[in-house]
């Protein structure tokens, strides 16, 4: 009996079920739930100089050691908390990553006061998704003018860890940049959205 090939991005094509279901289910899914873009900003700045598959494997690690990804949790860690997550062997024990994670979620918190979610703060850079169209992996870009923009404005907000190619990467993750290959099964399909009142602006 043959089976039918799914085309995927090169990239989410491999043998590793824990980066093939990334791919499939939630990168390029619109996901604009905040704790969710939390969630994927701490996991960002901690796979810079490492590959996102040794990140992805750590999740649940990092989903407990960080409180579930709550930045009103996270906002109050003190050093004792920094120091006890420096000896949890499960994730990347980066004392740098680490404090930019609790200050990104300070951060949060602050925009969120000003704009009623992260979400919207987002959305006011990015109003709905950026669809490209690459037909290739070579055609995928590593930033862009409007990841600067957004780096350069969370930067005076109070952000760390956030430099174009971070934010360029974080945006294809949550969604609002979708740059699977046109050919690829999932480009349209197995959406994520999680609804919110007048979602775009």
């Amino acid at each position: 009996m043959n089976e039918t090939r799914i085309f995927r991005c090169p990239w989410g094509d491999v043998q590793d079920a824990t980066v093939r279901n990334y791919h499939d289910h939630e990168w390029g899914k619109l996901n604009l739930d905040d704790q969710y873009l939390y969630e994927m900003l701490v996991l960002e700045l901690f796979q810079s100089g490492l590959s996102w598959a040794t990140i992805l494997h750590k999740r649940e690690n990092f989903r407990k050691a960080f409180k579930d990804f709550d930045a009103e949790k996270m906002a109050q860690m003190i050093d004792y908390d920094v120091g006890l997550l420096m000896q949890d062997k499960g994730i990347i024990r980066n004392h740098i990553k680490i404090n930019a994670a609790i200050k990104n979620a300070k951060a949060i918190l602050a925009v969120k006061k000003e704009y009623g979610s992260f979400a919207k703060y987002l959305q006011n850079f990015i109003p709905s998704p950026i669809v490209h169209h690459p037909d290739t992996i070579d055609e995928v870009p590593t930033t862009s003018d409007i990841a600067k923009q957004i780096a350069k404005q969370m930067k005076k907000d109070g952000f760390f860890f956030v430099g174009p190619v971070i934010i360029y990467s974080y945006l294809q993750g949550i969604g609002l940049i979708n740059d699977h290959l046109e050919d690829c099964y999932f480009k349209n399909n197995g959406s994520i959205i999680f609804p919110v009142d007048d979602l775009f602006i």
